[in-house]
């Protein structure tokens, strides 16, 4: 009998129990032997997901949003046993880019029934401790934004918590900084808005897609800087980008390569998959074929 290891955050913003219970019907139902564990402290995601794999496991699912599901990938990098994913959270960055559905039970019978497939992820250290991300890290506007966005207002407006943020930020206060940016040995000096270092295209799947090729599994990191002094010069950079029109322009740059070290002029919140991790300077770097997700056949 197969077995699968159940894991989500009973606190995260927008967890249901209701869901925690359906999924767990759907498992059972198709004859697998069901473990359900729910965390109660940071990083413990990690830890339930490491015990479970050395348990003998056949399965590590994670129902909740991006930080809960890169803490139970963070555990088991370099684990063959697969990863399914329950999207629960707000964003749901890595499901979206790996076009997973959002109803819990059908994404449920994907991780049964689908296909594993090895992805990259990033690493980077986050507050002293090395941190992997899946979907993107980054500076600038997309960090002050998680920063100022509440776990309350997540929970009562899903998405739509950090619309109302951004166009505060845009409006208000839009920053260009100077940036050093230094990629496989090579240094670039710009002002920028915002630094993205991507591991996927879509940062609002299916929305808002960066660059068609950007890839999840082609070895690479793609660093895009983003320069737009005004409200004016915002809307046409996020234009460029939805036309795919940016390639080249003066407020969009686009970068590739393995490693990446990202200096500001003064200290710049900086995000991770998503999560506030501390300030600038960081570096990122990519590590291949890091995980195996279950995706739709």
């Amino acid at each position: 009998m197969a077995r699968v290891l159940l894991i989500f955050n009973p606190v995260a913003a927008r967890t249901d129990p209701e869901v925690v219970s359906k999924v767990s019907r759907v498992f059972t139902k198709e004859g697998w032997d069901l473990d359900v564990a729910g965390t109660n402290r940071p990083g413990h995601a990690g830890d339930l997901a490491r015990m479970g794999v050395e348990d003998g496991v056949d399965l590590v699912a994670v129902y909740g949003g991006d930080g809960t599901t890169m803490q139970a990938i963070g555990g088991i990098v370099g684990s063959e046993v697969p990863v399914g994913l329950i999207p629960g959270g707000t964003g749901n960055l890595l499901a979206g880019n790996l076009r997973l559905p959002r109803d819990p039970a059908t994404a449920a019978k994907v991780a049964m029934r689908g296909t594993p497939r090895r992805i990259d992820l990033g690493l980077m250290a986050c507050r002293g401790r090395d941190t992997y991300f899946a979907v993107a890290a980054g500076t600038g506007v997309d960090a002050e934004l998680m920063a100022v966005t509440t776990g309350a207002s997540k929970r009562r407006w899903g998405m739509g918590a950090y619309v109302a943020r951004a166009w505060d930020l845009v409006v208000r206060r839009l920053k260009v900084v100077h940036h050093r940016i230094t990629l496989d040995g090579e240094t670039l000096e710009a002002d920028a808005a915002t630094v993205i270092v991507a591991n996927c295209g879509l940062i609002i799947p299916p929305i808002l897609r960066l660059k068609h090729d950007i890839l999840f599994d082609d070895g690479l990191l793609d660093v895009v800087v983003l320069n737009a002094k005004n409200v004016a010069e915002g809307m046409d950079v996020m234009i460029r980008i939805i036309t795919g029109l940016g390639h080249g322009g003066e407020r969009v740059l686009f970068l590739r390569g393995k490693s990446v070290t990202v200096e500001t002029e003064g200290p710049r919140p900086v995000q991770l998959d998503g999560e506030p991790c501390g300030d600038t300077p960081f570096t990122a770097r990519i590590v291949p074929s890091a995980i195996s997700i279950v995706v739709p056949k």
